[in-house]
């Protein structure tokens, strides 16, 4: 009975994982129309910005996380006409975070490791 009490008040480990992942996917999602306004010519000098940033000391991956999924969410709509929805985003920081993202059958896993995968640059 204790335990039915604290989900309803505190939800599951689960809600709660995600509950803390969504202020971040609430920046990606405010970053979409910068990187909709750039050329690609723009788009593409983003990599070579957020290395500057790493390799200066000047940001660590994590504040740079929410710029470059955003980054990676427009080179896929311009180049495979293929954006990724927030399941896919949320997907992408739970990779990020070194943890297993469980997703179901036509969810887009592989468009899902393309977020993780291009931060990994270092």
């Amino acid at each position: 009975m204790l335990d039915s009490v604290m989900k309803k008040l505190f939800g599951t480990k689960q809600d709660r994982d995600i509950r803390a992942l969504k202020p971040v996917l609430d920046q990606v999602n405010s970053l979409e129309p910068k990187y909709q306004a750039m050329s690609d010519e723009q788009l593409k000098a983003q990599t070579q910005i957020f290395k500057d940033k790493l390799q200066n000391g000047g940001a660590t991956v994590n504040d740079t996380l929410p710029d470059a999924f955003a980054a990676v969410r427009e080179a896929s709509k311009r180049v495979m006409n293929m954006r990724h929805f927030d399941v896919q985003i949320m997907g992408g920081l739970v990779l990020h975070q070194g943890k297993i993202s469980e997703m179901k059958t036509g969810e887009g896993k592989t468009l899902t490791a393309t977020l993780p995968l291009y931060r990994d640059w270092e």
